[in-house]
């Protein structure tokens, strides 16, 4: 969860004290949104932290895959493997 009294600082003061807000980050595992003239303009954040991420970004999207498989199968969105593999075979004429 996001703390706004310390994980949205200035650019500015990122720069001054970067020291103090690595040891933050990897204490923490909470980005900091740093801003520039009062707006939002990047996030940093470890790098432990930023893999995870990652990780869970990579699972979404295989499960975001079987759930848009599912609907097309629910919405009769497929065609039999055995029809799609004798298209190939004859569209690049593979022999049997």
């Amino acid at each position: 969860m996001l703390d706004i009294t310390k994980d949205i600082q200035s650019l500015t003061t990122f720069r001054r004290r970067s020291g103090d807000f690595m040891k933050q980050l990897k204490k923490s595992k909470r980005p900091v949104v740093l801003t520039v003239k009062g707006q939002a303009a990047a996030v940093v954040q470890d790098a432990e932290a930023y893999q995870r991420l990652l990780d869970i970004a990579a699972r979404a999207d295989g499960d975001e895959a079987i759930r848009q498989g599912l609907d097309d199968v629910n919405h009769g969105r497929t065609r039999p493997a055995r029809d799609v593999f004798n298209e190939l075979r004859r569209r690049h004429d593979i022999p049997r």
